[in-house]
């Protein structure tokens, strides 16, 4: 056995011990913190999947599908004939360091807006935060952002309610850690790690009133320290430009392509704090190459910047292994931001944020003076659910039903748009629907289908790209309609357009 088998062996060989349904995630868990803790440093070469797999004495599969969920998260990096090397791109370790960097020399290749949208602010954009008010006249509401509220587990809430308030001693309901409750905090430490391999200090999670608020404390904080700018996808979600404006920053388009954030414009734009979503880029649905997500972070801390991660739908894939959450890599640059809003409710406006320790006491003071921290008993609740299961399992009821009707909106768009180009179908809530131009042109297309009912968002309103090929570009959300009301509302659309 080689050296750098021997060293594999020994620190994956407890994963093995894993009941055998879990033994993949295990494995790759082992994997993961042993890069992370630099246990196995940076430059290391791994052994064959098949040494390690002999070794291990687990089938070849299971370390093939390690290598690549951690090639594809940054944690590895491989080449063709050349091997499985540990990446450079870890830094869970890595000291935070001070002092001031160099702007860069200007925004050649972003466009810069005061408010963060290219959209008509006029326009009433549904995106990962904000959503639309209801319209009498909307037969099939196809805009994206909005989970199905009926799946929202009152049984087990009300249960969970009477547990917490049985036990909660008298002294929790005064005011609050404006970090949030321990119990809470501690809880979805566990649930964080577990799940998005998160580096997840509770002492560093801040429970908040979702994204949005999380985007609101950052921007503060940045502002107060002297930035004037926060770069933004594009596309993207214009809410996360109208958030940041709220705190007083202006906002940078910055474009991508098929693997995510382009680093030319990174590096020309100016700014020194992003927001990005790397693991199922809204709303493209594009997971961020793990060349990609190294880049970002080399960019931060070339710059001494942070990126704001919105996981905004994290938990929900279908075709595919969840890709780790990019701030596993660096949580001194990465500021990590979640909620329950697709989950359970965005009405609960429960989320959390995990900071690094160089922002830590600013954003706890600027959460403590913007509203004395979140409700006890909602955050008891939440606890509550966590850690007894509860929370996990309503996980696996929206899975299983968010993929029963993705899977119906892509029959009907075959049966009735046929032609239809669709992407981002692996993951999320939404996906991209590129119609062709014969159904088209966009603007009647639009038309016709408001006429008959069916609400729409084309992608143009996430960003700056106005393609002129003539095709149909959508984002259609399909969690909170039925099978049937999806078929019918793509039924609709096809007749109106001359269509099915």
């Amino acid at each position: 056995m080689t050296n750098q088998g021997q060293v594999a062996w020994e620190l994956l060989l407890p994963a093995v011990g894993a009941p055998a349904r879990r033994r993949g995630r295990a494995l790759q868990e082992a994997l993961r913190e042993a890069v992370r803790s630099g246990r196995l440093a940076a430059g290391t070469r791994l052994p064959s999947t098949r040494e390690l797999a002999a070794d291990l004495g687990v089938s070849r599969g299971l370390v093939t599908e390690a290598y690549e969920q951690l090639t594809a998260e940054g944690y590895l990096r491989s080449g063709r004939g050349a091997g499985t090397w540990v990446g450079d791109a870890a830094r869970g370790r890595i000291a935070v360091r001070t002092g001031e960097a160099g702007r860069g020399p200007g925004n050649a290749h972003g466009t810069r807006t005061r408010g963060g949208c290219a959209p008509d602010p006029g326009t009433r954009t549904r995106g990962t935060l904000g959503t639309a008010h209801a319209d009498p006249d909307i037969r099939v509401d196809f805009r994206p952002g909005t989970p199905d509220l009926s799946l929202f587990p009152r049984a087990a809430w009300a249960a969970a309610q009477r547990a917490v308030l049985a036990r909660l001693p008298h002294p929790s309901l005064g005011y609050p850690d404006p970090r949030g409750l321990p119990e809470l905090r501690e809880a979805l430490a566990g649930m964080l790690t577990r799940r998005r391999g998160v580096v997840a200090d509770p002492e560093r999670l801040v429970v908040c009133s979702g994204v949005a608020q999380a985007s609101t404390l950052l921007g503060f904080v940045l502002r107060a320290r002297g930035l004037d700018a926060v770069g933004v996808e594009d596309p993207g979600s214009p809410e996360h430009g109208r958030l940041f404006a709220s705190t007083g920053l202006e906002t940078v388009w910055l474009p991508l392509d098929e693997e995510g954030l382009r680093p030319d414009a990174l590096s020309s734009s100016g700014v020194r704090a992003v927001v990005v979503t790397p693991s199922h880029q809204f709303p493209s649905g594009i997971s961020w190459s793990a060349g990609r997500r190294a880049a970002l972070l080399d960019w931060a801390r070339e710059v001494d910047g942070y990126v704001l991660e919105d996981d905004y739908d994290g938990d929900f894939r279908y075709d595919r292994a969840p890709v780790g959450a990019l701030q596993g890599l660096d949580p001194e640059r990465v500021v990590y931001a979640g909620s329950v809003s697709k989950s359970l409710a965005p009405g609960l406006r429960l989320g959390w944020m995990l900071v690094p320790e160089a922002l830590l006491g600013e954003v706890v003071e600027r959460k403590r003076t913007m509203d004395l921290g979140n409700p006890v008993l909602d955050q008891a609740v939440l606890a509550e659910l966590v850690t007894g299961g509860g929370y996990d399992r309503q996980l696996r009821r929206c899975q299983r039903a968010y993929r029963e009707r993705r899977d119906a909106l892509l029959a009907a768009l075959a049966e009735h748009l046929p032609g239809t180009r669709v992407s981002g179908i692996a993951a999320g809530l939404h996906v991209i629907a590129r119609v062709p131009g014969c159904f088209g042109p966009p603007e009647r297309f639009l038309a016709r289908a408001a006429e008959a009912g069916v609400a729409l968002r084309p992608l143009a309103e996430y960003g700056t790209a106005r393609p002129t090929d003539g095709d149909v570009r959508l984002v259609i959300g399909y969690a909170h309609l039925a099978p049937a009301a999806v078929e019918t509302g793509i039924r609709l659309v096809a007749e109106a357009v001359g269509g099915g």
